[in-house]
């Protein structure tokens, strides 16, 4: 007798299950992409229950809904684990500042970069940031992403970042994309801190940080705590109280690490058992051996060197080589890189980082879960992992990466529903 579930995605002429390796895909190991060939995928109760050949499962499951991907590629929904939503305003006038040889840092001193944002996002309300941010997880979605985090860091003072926690909270819970919430008021220095760097870390570590934790446990959920280490900004010393500070109230831990500069922030997260170091353009030759050996996942951003027209981008063949694991995100954000599509990340990985298509892939999908701490729940179609998949518009999944500037999925599958569509 068939056992009945939810939906059954069918004759799909490439199955991507993106196994596990009992932990992101490491090394030389990343890349395996469990390909296949006309394979199905089982889901009820919002969980995958089994992946194999299409004969073997239409035979065994009667699905309430049946999907037939028509010879199509079917792989697990993209995971963005770097985002700067949610923001208000956009910063087009810098972008042209840039183009006229204005660098980013130069801006920012200057009181625009960050700044510019933190003054638009201050004055809104938590239900102006929802209003303004629904689109952007929109457009995410329906190029595939189904679990993205997002940042504070645009409030800097303790209740504009409650404010832009609890309008993550709304986005959340307003439409189908998964949101992982970071707490990031050590994204930049604010103008009542100017010259007084060491002023504002108290503050947080007195303040801020203790306020945000009191906002997670009467939710009953943990935040990620992340710092932007960098010249300018915070540096390693700063850095370290804050993150400290921030593990002793409950905080998970993330970093961001050597975007202009190799200060050794990358080797600070690894050895205080960061989720995630992220950016990682300037990375020292120490830190990625760092990486290698301890559990910490790098993120590459590459949609921000190529926003900021810098040649520089993630060294992925170094840190493969030292066995790191390696995920991708898109950093989407109103400065550097306003950017919804993990196709076009993966792209440029492909292009600048030196990644395979199957590689990208994987970095996008599974390795890209586990760095925001949820590699055992989405990011692969494995049994067990939520439902959550798309039928891309071709059979071949080096389609993805190949090509750029087109959305290439089909149909989004959320917890074994469809919850976008995409007619060509």
């Amino acid at each position: 007798m068939s056992e009945p579930i939810d939906l059954l995605v069918h004759s799909a002429g490439q199955l991507c299950l993106v196994p596990p390796h009992g932990g992101p895909q490491r090394g030389a190991a990343l890349g395996d992409l469990g390909l296949i060939a006309d394979g199905a995928v089982a889901v009820a109760d919002g969980r995958v229950v089994a992946a194999g050949p299409s004969a073997e499962l239409r035979a065994r499951f009667d699905a309430a809904t049946a999907l037939d991907a028509g010879g199509r590629c079917v792989l697990p929904g993209f995971v963005d684990p770097h985002t700067h939503i949610p923001w208000m305003g956009d910063r087009a006038g810098e972008f042209e500042q840039r183009l006229g040889g204005a660098t980013y840092m130069e801006i920012m001193a200057a009181g625009g970069g960050i700044m510019s944002t933190v003054r638009q996002t201050r004055a809104a309300t938590v239900a102006e940031l929802v209003a303004d941010n629904l689109p952007r997880l929109a457009r995410l979605l329906r190029y595939g992403t189904t679990s993205v985090e997002a940042k504070t860091g645009y409030g800097l003072e303790t209740a504009a970042e409650l404010r832009q926690l609890d309008a993550i909270m709304a986005l959340h819970d307003s439409q189908p994309v998964e949101i992982t919430p970071t707490f990031l008021p050590a994204h930049a220095i604010p103008a009542e801190y100017a010259g007084d760097t060491d002023g504002y870390v108290r503050y947080l570590i007195e303040d801020t940080l203790p306020a945000g934790a009191a906002w997670m446990r009467a939710r009953g959920l943990t935040l990620f705590c992340d710092v932007f280490c960098e010249e300018g900004v915070f540096d390693v010393d700063q850095t370290r109280r804050i993150l400290e500070a921030a593990a002793a109230l409950g905080y998970r831990l993330k970093v961001h690490a050597d975007e202009f500069a190799g200060l050794g922030g990358t080797r600070l997260a690894v050895e205080l058992g960061a989720t995630s170091a992220d950016h990682l353009v300037s990375t020292p030759e120490a830190d990625i051996a760092a990486l290698g050996r301890g559990q910490t996942v790098a993120v590459g951003l590459p949609g921000t060197p190529f926003g900021l027209a810098h040649r520089d981008y993630t060294p992925a063949k170094a840190i493969l080589a030292a066995g790191g694991a390696l995920a991708l995100a898109t950093d989407c954000n109103p400065g550097t890189c306003w950017c919804e599509s993990m196709q076009m990340v993966i792209a440029l990985a492909c292009r600048y980082m030196g990644l395979t298509q199957a590689q990208a892939l994987v970095a996008a999908t599974l390795n890209a879960a586990f760095a925001i701490g949820r590699g055992d729940q989405v990011g692969s179609l494995t049994p067990g992992y939520q439902g959550d998949l798309l039928i891309l518009d071709v059979a071949d999944y080096r389609q993805l990466g190949y090509r750029f500037g087109v959305n290439l999925v089909r149909t989004v599958v959320k917890r074994g529903q469809v919850v976008a569509e995409n007619t060509f």
